[in-house]
This record gives C-alpha cells, structure tokens and sequence, in this order.
C-alpha cells in the first residue's frame, strides 16, 4: 500500500496542516513520529540555498543536482521522523517540530535530520502529520515506515538520508 494522506491517516496520523498554518498548541506533547507530505500539485523547485541554519558550522545547503537526484518522483511522503520523550521526558512533538520549523527559519537548533524539505520552495506549503506512540514502540515504528516507503519506492523518502533503525 502506499504511504500517503489516506494510508497515513487509516494508521492513525492526524494533523495534515499545512507548515505555515500549523498551531503548536495543537501539536501533541507526547512523543510519536510526523510525516512531511507535499500538498496535491506540488512540483518540486529546488533552491539554490536553504533557508536552514547552519548547524555545528555545517552549511545544510546541497547543490540542486543532489537534491534532484534524493527527489522520489511518485512519491507524496518527503519525511518521516520522530519525536522522543527525550532523556528527561520533556521533548515529543510539539518540541519536535518546533525546533524543525525554527531550523528552517534559520535558527541553529539541533534539527539537521530533514534538512532538504528546507531548500524546497514554497516548503511552508508542505503538510505535517503526526501520531502519538509509546515510547517503546518509537524506534521500531519509524523504521518500518522507512522500510515500507523502501519496499514501494526503492529509497528512502527526499529528506531522509539515514535509514531507521529498530
């Protein structure tokens, strides 16, 4: 089955707002994952700079050959990533993806994973979903999902350049 809008939501994901009209007090404080999906019509355009903070003085700007050679052309899922308890238990998603939509404004938070979504134009316009999980079952899940994107597509989804691990 393939992963998008209705396969992630009869699995439990909620949200589909778009990243400018996302609320943060309506994200979840929970851990769980979040999915990137491109809005119907989305065409990919490729900046030639991201709009990402620099991080541990790394530039998270890729030339647009490499970003069109990570592009998944058939596919509606750009991300999936996930949003532990944190070792004090006061992350999850709402400070998951706070910090995701700080680095793309760019701030320099901790947030390199995903970094292409922040070289795409009209990224704002780009749909964020969630699901709440138990922290046990975290890891486990967001390795399957890359699995099953994996099996459909032969790679990972745009922005992820690291396979899940269980």
């Amino acid at each position: 089955m393939p992963l998008n809008k209705k396969s992630l939501s009869d699995d439990g994901f909620t949200g589909f707002r778009t990243l400018m009209a996302l609320e943060g007090n309506r994200i979840p404080q929970r851990q769980g994952l979040f999915a990137l999906l491109r809005p119907e019509g989305f065409e990919p355009r490729f900046l030639a700079v991201s709009t990402a903070g620099v991080f541990k003085k790394k530039n998270p700007s890729l030339p647009r050959a490499a970003l069109a050679a990570e592009w998944v052309a058939d596919a509606d899922v750009l991300f999936i990533g996930k949003a532990s308890p944190g070792s004090k238990g006061n992350r999850g998603l709402r400070r998951q993806l706070s910090e995701f939509i700080d680095f793309g404004e760019g701030r320099p938070p901790g947030h390199w994973d995903g970094r292409l979504i922040w070289q795409l134009a009209d990224a704002d316009s780009l749909l964020v979903a969630w699901k709440e999980l138990p922290a046990d079952e975290l890891n486990a899940a967001h390795a399957a999902y890359h699995e099953q994107f994996r099996q459909i597509h032969g790679r990972l989804p745009f922005a992820n350049l690291v396979q899940a691990r269980a």
